[in-house]
C-alpha cells in the first residue's frame, strides 16, 4: 500500500473559504446572530416549570441552546485557528472581538435558563428528571441548577458577563497580542536569526548548549523588557475574577476550577500529596542529567537538553507513520480516525514565523471535525505532542453519537485521552529504539513528561494559588511575581534546580486563558489517571478499545470520582491510587539511572 504524503499545513477552507475575510464566515456569523435572537425571544416566555408535564418545553429550549452553541463554537474555533496560524491577522482579531460579544449575549441567555430551573420546586424537578424526555440529560441539568444557586441575581450576573467582554476577556486577548509581537534573535549554526516565541521555545531541546542558553536568555530578556505589561495584564485578569468571586461569596479561588473539573478538593489534595511525597527519584534524575551535561546543577534552560549525541531528527511524515503504526496496535478505530486526520489535512505543523507558541486541539462541532495546531521541528518530543493532540481529537470523535448536552467534558478528563495517546507512542518509541543511545534519549523523553507533570505543573499550581492570595490584598508587581515563581519552582522541583525561570509567569499562555481558571492541575490529573487506563489497556490488548470508548463517553456525565469507580474500580480520593501511577514513572527513572551509571 502506497502511503500518502501528509501535508504540514491544515485545511481551514473546508469550513469557510477565504480565511478571515471569508464571505461565508460573515454569512455564518449573521445566521448565528439570527439564531441567538430567536433563542432570546423564546426565553422571554420561558417561566419556572410548574409540573412534570413541561418536559417538552425544556427539550425545546435545549434544542435552541444546541443550535446556538454549535454555531458559536464553530465560528470561535475557526477564528482561533486563523489567529494561531498568523498572529498578525488583524481581521481575525476583529472577528475574535465580535464573537466574544455574541458569546457574552449567549451566556446571559444561558443564565436565564439556569436561574429559572433553579427556582423549580424540588418535587417538580424530581418529576422532570424522571421523564423520558429529560432523563438522559439529568446529570447536566442538575449541574446547571446547582450552579445557578451559587450565583448572584440574573441582573448582576448579566452585568458581570457584559463587563467581562472588554474587561476580563479583553485582558486575555491583550496577552495574545503582546506575545505575538515578541521576536528574539538567536545565533544558530553560526548565523543570527529572528525567531517568534514558539520557534525560540523549540530551541530548548537543541543539541548545542550555547544555543539553548542564548535562546533562553533572549526570551528572558524579552519577558523582562515587557514585564510590566504582562504583570498589569495578569493582575487585571485576576482582579476581575476575584471581584466576581467576592460578590458571589466564594472564599476559595479553587471553588470554580474544582467545580469545572467535577472534582472534590480531597481528590486534588490526595494527588498533590502523593506527588510531593515521591519526588526523590525525580530529583536524582535531575542531578544525574546535570552530571551528564557537565554542569554542577540542572539549570532551567537545560531541562529539555538531549542526553546523547545521537538524537535523531524525525520528519513529519515519519512521525505520522510511527503514530499510525502504534495507534493501530491499540485499536482499529483510533488508527483509522488518526489516518483520516492526517489525510484530510486537520493538522497545522509547519515551522514558520508569526505562529503563536504551543499546541492545541479544537473542535468544529457542525462539521464533526477537529483541528490540531503545533510547530513541528523534528524531535520525538514533537511526535509525542502530535499524538497528544490526536488523543484530544479522538475524544471528540468517540462522543459523536452522544447528544451535545452530554459532550461537554471537563479539563482533567480531556487531558486523560490526550495523555493516553501520548503514552502509546512514547512507550513504543523506547521499545523500538535501534541503539542504546537512542533508547536512552527516548526513555528520557518519557521521564521529562513526568517531570513536567509532577514538578513544572506543580510549580504553576503553587504559583497561581499564592499569587491569587496576594492579589486579594492589591496589585502584585512584576518583581514580586518573579519571586513567587522562583519560590514555586524551587519547591516543586525539590531543590533539583540551579538556575530557574523567574519570568515563567509571563511566558506561559495558560495563566492568561480566561475560559479555564487554573489551567494546570488537570494536566497532572489526566497524566496519572491515564496511567491507570493505560495499564488496563496493556493487560487486555486490542479488545480494550471498546471499553475505552465507553469510558470516554461517560466523561461528561459524571464526576471524576464516579468515573474512576465505575470504569477502574478505584477510589481516587486516596493517596494509594495516585501512588500506583507515580510508581510506574519511577520505574522509568530507575532504568535511566541504571543506563547512565557510567556516564555521570
Amino acid at each position: 500500500m502506497t502511503t500518502k504524503t501528509y501535508a504540514e499545513v491544515w485545511d481551514l477552507d473546508v469550513f469557510f473559504k477565504g480565511g478571515s475575510s471569508s464571505p461565508e464566515l460573515r454569512a455564518h456569523l449573521e445566521t448565528l446572530k439570527t439564531k441567538l435572537e430567536s433563542f432570546e425571544k423564546q426565553l422571554s416566555s420561558f417561566s419556572v416549570p410548574q409540573s412534570g408535564s413541561e418536559a417538552e418545553k425544556i427539550v425545546s429550549i435545549i434544542d435552541e441552546i444546541k443550535q446556538v452553541a454549535e454555531n458559536l463554537t464553530q465560528a470561535g474555533a475557526v477564528v482561533g485557528c486563523y489567529l494561531a496560524q498568523d498572529t498578525t491577522d488583524s481581521q481575525a482579531k476583529l472577528l475574535q472581538g465580535e464573537i466574544g460579544s455574541i458569546g457574552a449575549r449567549f451566556s446571559s441567555s444561558m443564565l436565564i435558563v439556569q436561574q429559572q430551573l433553579s427556582k423549580t420546586a424540588d418535587s417538580v424537578w424530581a418529576e422532570l428528571m424522571k421523564s423520558k424526555e429529560l432523563n438522559e440529560f439529568s446529570f447536566v441539568l442538575n449541574e446547571w441548577r446547582d450552579e445557578a444557586k451559587e450565583l448572584l441575581s440574573e441582573k448582576e450576573e448579566d452585568m458581570i458577563t457584559a463587563l467581562g467582554v472588554d474587561g476580563y476577556h479583553g485582558w486575555g486577548q491583550m496577552y495574545d497580542l503582546l506575545v505575538g509581537e515578541v521576536k528574539v534573535r538567536v545565533t544558530v549554526d553560526g548565523e543570527e536569526k529572528e525567531f517568534s516565541v514558539g520557534q525560540a521555545s523549540n530551541l530548548s531541546s537543541h543539541s548545542d548548549p550555547t544555543v539553548r542558553k542564548e535562546s533562553f536568555e533572549a526570551l528572558e530578556n524579552a519577558w523582562t523588557e515587557k514585564e510590566d505589561f504582562f504583570a498589569k495584564t495578569l493582575n487585571h485578569m485576576a482582579g476581575f475574577r476575584l471581584a466576581v468571586y467576592k460578590k458571589r461569596g466564594w472564599d476559595s479561588v479553587l471553588k470554580e476550577p474544582l467545580h469545572t473539573n467535577r472534582m472534590k478538593q480531597e481528590t486534588l489534595d490526595a494527588m498533590w500529596g502523593a506527588i510531593s511525597a515521591n519526588k526523590g527519584p525525580f530529583v536524582k534524575y535531575l542531578k544525574r542529567k546535570a552530571e551528564i551535561l557537565g554542569t554542577d546543577q540542572m539549570n532551567w534552560h537545560d531541562l529539555d537538553a538531549p542526553v546523547t549525541a545521537s538524537t535523531q531528527k524525525v520528519s513529519f511524515q515519519e512521525g505520522a507513520e510511527f503514530i499510525l503504526k502504534h495507534f493501530g496496535k491499540f485499536g482499529p478505530e483510533l488508527e483509522a480516525f488518526s489516518r483520516k486526520a492526517f489525510e484530510d489535512e486537520w493538522i497545522e505543523a509547519e515551522d514558520r514565523p508569526n505562529k503563536r507558541p504551543g499546541g492545541f486541539c479544537t473542535g468544529m462541532p457542525l462539521s464533526e471535525q477537529s483541528r490540531i495546531f503545533m510547530t513541528y521541528s523534528g524531535t520525538m518530543s514533537n511526535v509525542a505532542t502530535l499524538a497528544h493532540e490526536l488523543g484530544h481529537a479522538y475524544h471528540s470523535y468517540a462522543l459523536r453519537p452522544v447528544h451535545w448536552m452530554n459532550r461537554r467534558y471537563a479539563m482533567g478528563v480531556a487531558e486523560t485521552a490526550s495523555t493516553f495517546a501520548e503514552m502509546i507512542v512514547a512507550d513504543a518509541a523506547v521499545k523500538e529504539a535501534k541503539s542504546a543511545d537512542e533508547k536512552l534519549a527516548l526513555l528520557e523523553d518519557k521521564i521529562q513528561r513526568s517531570v513536567a507533570f509532577f514538578m513544572n505543573i506543580h510549580a504553576r499550581f503553587l504559583f497561581e494559588t499564592r499569587f491569587y492570595e496576594e492579589r486579594k490584598n492589591g496589585f502584585v508587581p512584576a518583581n514580586r511575581l518573579n519571586e513567587l515563581m522562583e519560590e514555586a519552582q524551587r519547591e516543586a522541583f525539590g531543590d533539583g534546580l540551579g538556575e530557574v525561570h523567574p519570568h515563567f509567569w509571563a511566558s506561559k499562555l495558560h495563566f492568561y486563558i480566561t475560559s479555564v481558571p487554573f489551567y494546570n492541575f488537570p494536566y497532572t490529573f489526566g497524566y496519572l489517571f491515564s496511567l491507570s487506563i493505560y495499564a488496563k489497556a496493556i493487560e487486555e490488548g486490542s479488545s480494550f478499545e471498546e471499553k475505552y470508548i465507553a469510558l470516554l463517553r461517560d466523561t461528561a456525565i459524571m464526576s471524576v470520582e464516579d468515573l474512576a469507580m465505575k470504569h477502574l474500580g478505584e477510589d481516587i480520593t486516596q493517596h494509594a491510587f495516585w501512588e500506583k501511577g507515580i510508581a510506574l514513572c519511577v520505574q522509568d527513572v530507575e532504568e535511566f539511572l541504571e543506563l547512565t551509571s557510567s556516564k555521570g
